[in-house]
């Protein structure tokens, strides 16, 4: 039902990646960033489209100093004509589009779907769902017309790939979070339902779902909660990510890759996502629910333990610097006879 995958099996079609031109988006920070690295140490060409210009061009720089090739250009992925002049960029540079990464993503912004509204002129105001937005609606441009790029100057002996980014919310919804949760399992959805034609056409598609990584995607609070807890590591994640695309046999098409703790990518078979994955997969997300919950345990019994004994603090201790105060005092008055 899964193959385990260590980190020297990833590369094991590394020669695959050559004279490949990959466009990614998100590729200036994180996961995105690695992932380019990783690629363009085994020769491919990298065009990466981020709001990070900054970022974007260090890495850009940073794969050209190693001798390799790459391009980058502001993109926002919600607006078409960005990403269009990111694929365009592709084809102007270097002739054709081989693997689309559509990795640019964010955490849970804003507080949906808890009975709290904003009020204009006495009449609420829709939501504005930026992390759904980003997570699918980003993705689904992104792939509608990397199938389309991909399709240009193409030979017919050559082959392509698309590697979705998903995560452990696609399998397991995280608590308070609906929008990254939907929009994860969208993504696991999008992905099974294009296999078959794309699969058709000698076009890979694939979903990495990485257990929380060490990325600037991890808001504070969720850092503080994860302290102490394994994360998966990037480099690992980008190393599924290349294999997911690179991998050459055609059972592994339409296949999740996935990362539940800090240990083995699983390379889960097609016909395995039914009950099962999903057993497993609450197995392993309900062992570190289990040390966040004793952690939150130790939180609130600090937290009762200092509104128990604040009384104290706050008047227990005046008081008795000022009965030490007075016994001094009482010690230094000379004795009567």
């Amino acid at each position: 039902m899964a193959h385990q995958l260590s980190d020297d099996e990833l590369f094991a079609y590394a020669e695959r990646a050559k004279g490949k031109v990959v466009v990614i988006t998100g590729g200036a920070n994180g996961i995105g960033k690695e992932t380019a690295l990783v690629f363009s140490k085994h020769g491919a060409k990298v065009v990466i489209g981020d709001l990070d210009t900054a970022g974007a061009e260090a890495v850009v720089a940073e794969i050209v100093k190693t001798g390799g090739k790459a391009a980058s250009i502001k993109c926002n992925v919600l607006q078409w004509e960005d990403l269009v002049a990111l694929f365009d960029l592709a084809i102007e540079r270097y002739g054709v589009v081989d693997i689309v990464i559509p990795n640019a993503g964010i955490n849970e912004t804003g507080d949906v779907c808890r009975g709290e509204l904003t009020i204009v002129d006495g009449k609420p105001i829709a939501p504005k769902l930026m992390t759904l937005r980003i997570n699918l609606i980003g993705v689904f441009y992104t792939v509608h017309l990397g199938v389309h790029y991909i399709k240009r100057n193409r030979t017919p002996d050559s082959w392509k790939a698309i590697v979705l980014i998903g995560s452990m919310a696609s399998w397991q919804a995280v608590t308070k979070a609906p929008q990254y949760s939907a929009s994860k399992h969208g993504v696991l959805g999008v992905m099974r339902s294009l296999e078959p034609t794309l699969s058709a056409e000698n076009i890979r598609i694939g979903v990495v779902h990485p257990w929380f990584a060490d990325t600037k995607i991890l808001s504070l609070p969720i850092s503080l909660i994860l302290a102490g807890i394994p994360l998966t590591p990037v480099a690992r994640v980008a190393g599924a990510i290349f294999r997911a695309a690179t991998d050459p046999n055609p059972e592994t098409n339409g296949c999740p890759w996935v990362l539940p703790d800090d240990g083995p990518v699983l390379l889960l078979e097609k016909e395995a996502l039914r009950t099962g994955v999903y057993e497993m997969m609450s197995q392993r997300v309900q062992r570190i629910k289990s040390f966040v919950a004793t952690v939150q345990d130790w939180v609130r019994l600090f937290r009762d333990l200092a509104r128990i004994f604040r009384p104290v603090l706050v008047f227990g201790i005046p008081a008795l610097i000022l009965a030490l105060a007075q016994r001094r005092r009482l010690i230094k008055l000379p004795s009567r006879v």
